[in-house]
Order: C-alpha cells, then sequence, then structure tokens
C-alpha cells in the first residue's frame, strides 16, 4: 500500500507498512492498520527500531475510535505528581485504618463466583503509616536498554495473547515520549488520565518504562527496572494502588502483599479500568 503521509504527522512511515489510515482525518495523530498485521511481533519490533527516524511509536490498541481526542500535554505538565500522589495516599489511608478498625469477617465472594472459590482473604493494605515518597530510581544501575526490554516484553505479551490479541490493530503514534501515549491517542478508559500519564512520565525516568498497549480499557507497560526484593516491590505497589486501576483496587481483591511480591522482577505491568 502507498500511504501519503500528512504534513501534520513527523518525518515519514516506515515502508511496506499493510494497509491502513490517518486518524483522524485532516489532523491525525496516529496511522493505524486496518487489522492486525500476519506477524505483529516482527512489525511492532521493526517499527520501534524506526521510531527515532519516523517519529511514530508502536502501539497494540483497538481500531473503535475514528476521532480521537488529544488531551493536551500542558495538562499533564501541570501535575504536581507528589503531591496528587500523597493526596491519594491519605484517602487510602484513611479507608484502609477504618477497614483495620472495623470486626473481621470473612469477605464473601459474588454469588456467581462463591460456588468456585474459597472467601477471599483479608488485605492489610500497604504497610506504609506515612506517605513515603516516590520509589527511588533504578534504571540508571540497572544496565537494561528499556527499548531492547520493551521488545522482550512485547513477544512475551504476544506469545500469552491475554486479551484476543486478534481484535487489535497496529498503531503509530505521533509522541514525543511512549509515556504520552496515552495522552495522545485520548484515551478514553476510566483512568485518571493527566495524573497516569505524569506518573507514566516518572516511571519512565525511573525505571525504563513503555508503554505498549492501550486495548480497550487495558493499558500494559513494560519495565526495564522492575523492583527485586519486597521492600522496593511494596514502594512501587503503592504507586500502582494510587492509578485506581480497578485490577489493583477493586478487581482481585488480591492482598497488597501479594499483588507488591508479583512485581518482582516482572517486565510487564498491566492497568485495567470498568
Amino acid at each position: 500500500m502507498t500511504f501519503s503521509l500528512p504534513a501534520e504527522l513527523p518525518a515519514g512511515l516506515p515502508a511496506g507498512l499493510p494497509a491502513g489510515r490517518a486518524v483522524p482525518d485532516g489532523s491525525p495523530v496516529m496511522w493505524r492498520s486496518d487489522k492486525l498485521p500476519s506477524d505483529p511481533l516482527a512489525w511492532w519490533t521493526r517499527c520501534q527500531r524506526q521510531q527515532g527516524e519516523t517519529g511514530l511509536l508502536p502501539i497494540l490498541c483497538y481500531a473503535d475510535d475514528d476521532r480521537p481526542r488529544s488531551l493536551d500535554l500542558a495538562a499533564i505538565a501541570a501535575v504536581d505528581l507528589e503531591t496528587e500522589l500523597e493526596k491519594g495516599w491519605r484517602a487510602y489511608r484513611r479507608d484502609q485504618l477504618a477497614r483495620l478498625a472495623a470486626p473481621s469477617e470473612p469477605l464473601e465472594p459474588p454469588e456467581d463466583v462463591a460456588p468456585f472459590v474459597e472467601p477471599w482473604e483479608d488485605d492489610p493494605g500497604a504497610p506504609f503509616d506515612h506517605w513515603p515518597g516516590l520509589a527511588p530510581a533504578t534504571l540508571a544501575s540497572c544496565g537494561v536498554d528499556p527499548d531492547e526490554a520493551a521488545r522482550s516484553a512485547f513477544a512475551h505479551l504476544m506469545a500469552d495473547d491475554p486479551y484476543n490479541a486478534t481484535d487489535a490493530c497496529l498503531g503509530l503514534v505521533a509522541a514525543a515520549r511512549s509515556a504520552d501515549i496515552p495522552a495522545v491517542v485520548g484515551w478514553r478508559a476510566e483512568a485518571p488520565l493527566p495524573l497516569l500519564c505524569a506518573l507514566l512520565r516518572s516511571w519512565e525516568d525511573r525505571f525504563g518504562a513503555r508503554v505498549l498497549t492501550v486495548v480497550g480499557a487495558t493499558l500494559y507497560v513494560s519495565v526495564a527496572s522492575p523492583p527485586r526484593d519486597e521492600q522496593q516491590a511494596a514502594h512501587i505497589a503503592l504507586e500502582h494502588l494510587l492509578t485506581t486501576a480497578d485490577n489493583i483496587v477493586n478487581d482481585p481483591p488480591t492482598p497488597f502483599p501479594r499483588y507488591a511480591a508479583s512485581l518482582i522482577d516482572a517486565p510487564l505491568w498491566r492497568f485495567w479500568w470498568d
């Protein structure tokens, strides 16, 4: 397919892309394939290796929105990240203390789930009695290239195919940095988008995070320098919890210590919002 690059997009598209088009019409923010390429890993990897020349960052997404409404990046820059996260932690801590003070009763699963599971475990919550601040950066000492880590994580993601990737398509987003992808494409999940993108920027700087997919209401993020021990994992898990993502706050209900432990050496972070 021959694709005439609109003037509003950066330098150019990688050669030989499958059929696709720019969206929205008139002032495009991304190019999107009509369907998932036959070898999405090869296409994604190739486009990612060329992103420095094209200015277009690859993601996997759904072809469900022809009129994406980009969030003004100034809204991300205006977020005082640590102040906002501390506010979120204070609200969480009030709820945690109230829950711990209440009489302990088994947490019964919903009726449609109850026949298949034991009563859910109590969640002691995050082990912090004061705001611990942001987790210390570890990227500089890990010796791993974030883009290489992203390629490995994407290969792992495609091998697992956890969300029926055949319904997805390849997107190339005109974003200056990976953390801004959800804002640029106007991602419509119920996430607090300015705060989330500010946190993604911080994770990008501290841990080498890269946005891999915005598929429906699910976000997958690769990380070059994941936590290596329980203390670091708990600190980072608190930041995950403060995103308000439903799979961390409401879905499991996975006790906080178990969720934190799952992050140790994990190259992929997953978040979704109802």
